[in-house]
């Protein structure tokens, strides 16, 4: 005898937070985000096992992709370069006022550089705008 279904669903039970405060970090192992209560030292991956210390009270985080696998790695602002523990590839980390911005010359995408650059490649279309002030490009160094 088939069941009847009911005529309307249950709504889902919304997510609450608990109440302790929490942080996140990435898991210096398999790079997963793991989510931390207030005021722990360490960090124990459920996926892969490993102890991730967990920066001390104050401490200001900032991510960036990794340029050779695109993974996300998390480090301390203020740090001049992170090597990705997946494919150890030394990326540069800019701070904001390290950085400019120029149109690319074909498309007019909005393109992010290193100050100083003499040229850079669009991901778009892959044309690369000279930069610099010799090019004539419009370059506007961020703050």
């Amino acid at each position: 005898m088939p069941v009847p279904l009911a005529p309307y669903p249950t709504p889902p039970v919304p997510f609450t937070p608990p109440a302790r405060a929490q942080s996140q970090l990435v898991c210096s192992g398999c790079r997963n985000l793991l989510m931390y209560p207030a005021g722990a030292t360490s960090v124990c991956c459920a996926v892969c096992s490993t102890v991730t210390a967990v920066p001390a009270p104050g401490t200001e985080m900032a991510q960036l992709v990794c340029g050779g696998c695109h993974t996300l790695l998390m480090y301390i602002r203020g740090a001049t370069s992170v090597q990705c523990s997946c494919c150890h590839t030394v990326n540069l980390a800019m701070e904001a006022n390290q950085v400019a911005h120029v149109n690319c010359g074909s498309c007019r995408m909005l393109l992010m550089y290193q100050y100083g650059a003499r040229s850079v490649k669009c991901a778009v279309c892959s044309f690369v705008t000279s930069v610099g002030a010799s090019s004539g490009a419009e370059q506007k160094p961020s703050n």
